[in-house]
């Protein structure tokens, strides 16, 4: 019985990462004392996971951005336009990642995506026709060294061949990438026989692509990729997670492996009907901590699965479902939260813990300290259960009641649109931004006070007065079309509403990675959710006062809050949803009655949420659109609502984004040339398309004749009534100094065009 984990955070307690990597962006630090925090992050990282009882700590899950990324560095899958004299180096990989580094020109980033269904955002490999692989591994194999030089017994995690292809886009036209395929595993193979040069027994493939309905071809291709990856001198662990492998288990079955890992957290029963077909050389890792969500586990029950698996298959290793990369580090750094509640959780060094404990039980060796622990999650389990804060009849009767009847706009947007049109008065091109404006110092200092009771309501309240009456001049100065208040009350926009929502809970340092230095603190849904007051209207409304211009109110869709955040896990997403949509509902009834004759309702993470099975999709986008329907069906004709989406692959869901029913979608489209919009072209969008123009993922200002270049590959898709201009998401990773000069650039684009349709009528 061997306990191990797929991946821990890279983050560090405090967001050590994120703080050395911006450190060396800025110049305030060299690679030298990058590397160095790089190695006590790790070096703490494996203690930890040693001390909790882990017997083979993960090598490679550390990145100072993203370790598909990592990967294409290391295979030598880096286009053209990021090569030069010097050899593939960190800057390299920042250059890719955000078009900016320390050293090296600047140059268009990669795109980037959201891994799989989450929230993480990984770097999209790009592959051209008869790519080559040049195998670098000098920095995972350096990591390896260091961490046996520790006297640990570790484990390399890499992503599989065929994940990682599947992963990629094709560069420079179509071609099939299993083309590529032979290559790549030749390059792999060289990565596997240099870890297996070095005293390592297991390396960790991770393959959750097998969670996926897969094309025959597919399938078909583990069979000669393993049969050349077996032979390595390694035991392979094959790791599949976020879903069940169904019948792609048959692709699995007869590799030449030594091991399977199975998420037993999203994959249902199938855990237990694995152990009864897997073979018995074979070993079994089950993944039964959950490593997505906080929950504390319920031990004993844990442990009456895991004997119950080692009853049909004696090779049994304990894990978390998936890399721990998806929850915060500790939560001993929560000292501000309720002792109840605080029972209830667990981040990632609690859950190492509790695989360590699991995997002691099984061997007979947890005395005490198990039956202690059992005591306290079984303790926990009747708390959370019997809490009265974890139900509203009330609002639970408001759901049922509001889902039995239909919610969506009853005039079709052609008609809406003309009312908007009168009312509004916008021009041809209209210029908008999605939402947010830089979060300066000074923002986040005020913020800080009033938290810290430093400042009162009323000075705070007139210190963000005065930040949203600057966004308002500018935006009025450089000739933007449709306002925003900025958002300087908003620290983000899922957390925002969970400190304003019933049913929230906040954690203090409860950070995850998002993309690269990147970190989101996800609230905690605990129970039923309620609105006691209005969010948004006080800003929002002030922002209106000052100019005669529309305004956005703006609004965090329900799927969006619920996605980003961590879920209840005893009760239905689609009851989650809704109540958060009832709230909103709320909310944009008040928005309206203030005066906000533009509604702007996020949803960026509908496409992330779609199951990885197509078998689950039509009841995920029939409870994301009605949330949608009920959020929004309530404004008038001449409200004209917006969404925005970003980072997500559109093709396969068009119909249920139409049938929303929003009258502007705006979306991310500068980093994939416009060909997100390929989409667009060939499918009878209804109503109005702001494809962003401006990558707000880089530090690099795009000038006009770039964005009208954008914006006239855009006009060749989409008809130019239904033409809006914007960037591609909020600005408040952004400093000012970028953010007044693309803006500016943005709007003198949108003349051009205008200039251009004019003269051509």
């Amino acid at each position: 019985m061997i306990a191990h984990n797929l991946g821990f955070p890279r983050l560090g307690p405090h967001r050590d990462m994120k703080k050395a990597v911006e450190s060396y962006w800025r110049g305030d630090s060299d690679g030298r004392a990058l590397a160095a925090e790089g190695a006590a992050l790790r070096r703490r990282n494996w203690r930890w996971q040693a001390d909790a009882g882990l017997d083979l700590l993960p090598v490679g899950d550390f990145s100072w951005y993203d370790h598909v990324l990592d990967l294409s560095v290391m295979l030598g899958v880096i286009p053209e336009r990021f090569q030069d004299a010097s050899p593939a180096d960190t800057d390299t990989m920042f250059r890719m990642a955000r078009g900016r580094a320390p050293s090296g020109p600047d140059a268009r980033p990669c795109e980037m995506t959201k891994w799989f269904d989450t929230n993480y955002h990984y770097i999209v490999p790009e592959f051209s026709r008869g790519q080559c692989f040049d195998v670098a591994a000098q920095r995972l194999l350096g990591e390896i060294e260091e961490a046996l030089s520790l006297g640990h017994k570790v484990k390399p995690v890499v992503v599989g061949p065929l994940t990682y292809l599947w992963l990629g886009k094709t560069a420079g036209g179509h071609f099939d990438k299993l083309d590529l395929l032979p290559d790549l595993v030749d390059a792999y193979a060289r990565i596997l026989a240099q870890i297996a040069s070095l005293p390592v027994e297991w390396v960790q493939l991770d393959e959750p692509v097998l969670a996926m309905d897969l094309p025959q071809s597919w399938r078909d291709a583990f069979g000669a990729a393993y049969g050349r990856l077996g032979a390595q001198g390694l035991h392979i662990l094959l790791a599949v997670y976020f879903g069940e492998l169904k019948e792609n288990f048959d692709c699995v079955k007869d590799l030449p492996i030594a091991g399977l890992h199975v998420d037993g957290m999203m994959g249902g029963g199938e855990l237990e009907e694995i152990a009864g077909r897997l073979d018995p050389e074979w070993v079994l890792s089950a993944g039964i901590v959950n490593g997505r969500n906080v929950w504390r586990n319920r031990l004993g029950e844990s442990r009456e699965r895991l004997a119950a698996l080692q009853e049909a298959h004696d090779r049994l290793w304990v894990a978390p479902s998936c890399s721990l990369v998806h929850v915060p580090v500790d939560l001993d750094l929560e000292s501000g939260l309720g002792i109840e509640i605080r029972s209830w959780l667990a981040f990632a060094r609690q859950k190492v813990a509790e695989v360590g404990l699991l995997a002691r039980a099984l061997r007979g060796e947890g005395g005490g300290d198990w039956e202690s622990a059992v005591a306290e999650s079984e303790e926990a389990a009747q708390s959370r259960g019997n809490s009265p804060q974890t139900c509203n009849p009330e609002l639970r009767a408001r759901v049922d009641e509001i889902m039995a009847s239909p919610q969506k706009r009853k005039t079709p947007y052609r008609r809406r649109a003309v009312l908007q049109e009168r009312r509004l008065k916008l021009p041809m091109f209209p210029t908008t931004t999605i939402g947010s404006f830089p979060q300066t110092a000074r923002i986040r200092e005020a913020r800080r006070d009033f938290r810290k009771n430093v400042i009162d309501r009323e000075q705070y309240t007139e210190k963000m007065r005065g930040e949203i009456a600057d966004v308002i001049g500018f935006q009025e100065k450089i000739g933007l079309d449709v306002l925003v208040h900025g958002e300087p009350e908003r620290n983000d926009m899922v957390e925002y509403f969970g400190e304003l929502l019933e049913g929230f809970l906040l954690t203090g340092n409860g950070w995850v990675q998002s993309y690269g230095s990147r970190c989101t603190k996800p609230p905690i849904i605990f129970g039923d959710i309620t609105r006691p007051a209005p969010m948004t209207l006080e800003w929002s409304g002030y922002a209106q006062s000052l100019t005669q211009k529309p305004v956005k109110g703006m609004l965090t869709g329900a799927v969006t809050i619920l996605r980003w955040s961590f879920p209840r896990d005893d009760i239905s997403q689609r009851q989650g949803i809704y109540q958060i949509a009832l709230a909103l509902r709320d909310e944009v009834a008040d928005l309206e009655k203030g005066g906000l004759r533009v509604i702007q309702v996020d949803e960026p993470a509908l496409r992330e949420g779609l199951p990885l099975r197509k078998q689950g999709w039509r009841d995920y986008l029939d409870c994301a659109v009605r949330s949608f329907h009920v959020t929004t069906g309530g404004v008038a004709d001449d409200t004209q609502v917006h969404t925005h989406m970003c980072y997500s692959e559109f093709n396969d869901i068009l119909d249920a984004i139409a049938a929303l029913d929003s009258d502007v979608i705006s979306i991310e489209a500068s980093r994939s040339n416009m060909e997100l919009l390929d989409a667009f072209e060939h499918f009878n969008y209804p109503s109005e398309i702001g494809p962003g123009v401006y990558d707000i993922h880089s530090p690099r200002v795009p000038p006009p004749e770039q964005m009208a270049a954008s914006l006239a590959a855009a006009k060749e898709k989409i008809a130019a009534r239904r033409l809006w201009v914007n960037p591609d998401c909020g600005l408040k990773t952004r400093g000012w100094e970028e953010v007044s000069q693309a803006l500016a650039n943005m709007v003198e684009a949108a003349k051009r065009l205008r200039r251009d349709a004019r003269g051509r009528g």
